[in-house]
């Protein structure tokens, strides 16, 4: 959330970032949004039916006036309904290179199945876990002596830089779910 948050006070960012909503009143990412002057929403979904928290949340959003969803570090499963309601407008990063390793514990199922790279990927949110149409991703080498803690710190360098990079080009338009695949085409074919 901070990184894309810094990434939309530059000059040239085709994005700002409206509210920071969290299902944890606790969360650290509330306190930064506040000092840094982003409205923020909190609601705890202990308690709460799934899709009753989700909608309330869809509220916010809505209120806030965003046109588009970016998780960061939201460890809830989401409705389909609310999914639905944001079809091709919600963006999530997931720290391994989708498809491989949904879920959790992603940097430790890389080291362990003996995984050259592990890396981030940037997708659209759909209603099955981490299944989104991929946006774009970036390998992560796993050298040897690399404990999960160790692959995390360099995966998270990646996340920083490829999520605000991501959620531009998807604003202004520029990049379809699939793009990263033909420009990955293009670079192997023009050799």
């Amino acid at each position: 959330m901070a990184a894309l948050l810094y990434a939309s006070r530059a000059s040239d960012c085709p994005y700002e970032i409206v509210l920071v909503a969290s299902n944890d009143p606790e969360a650290r990412g509330l306190r930064l949004a506040e000092a840094e002057g982003v409205a923020t929403f909190a609601l705890s979904h202990k308690g709460m039916k799934r899709a009753e928290h989700d909608a309330a949340m869809d509220a916010a959003i809505r209120a806030s006036g965003a046109g588009w969803v970016a998780l960061a570090g939201y460890m809830r499963i989401l409705t389909a309904q609310f999914v639905g309601k944001w079809e091709g407008r919600m963006v999530n990063i997931h720290p391994s290179l989708l498809p491989r390793y949904t879920g959790l514990h992603t940097h430790e199922r890389a080291i362990e199945a003996g995984d050259s790279h592990g890396g981030v990927t940037v997708h659209l949110v759909t209603a099955e876990l981490d299944d989104g149409p991929i946006l774009d991703q970036i390998p992560v080498a796993i050298i040897p002596g690399d404990t999960a803690d160790s692959l995390a710190a360099r995966v998270l360098i990646a996340e920083h830089q490829l999520y605000s990079r991501c959620l531009a080009r998807l604003v202004t338009g520029e990049t379809q779910p699939g793009d990263q695949h033909r420009r990955l085409l293009k670079a192997q074919t023009s050799e």
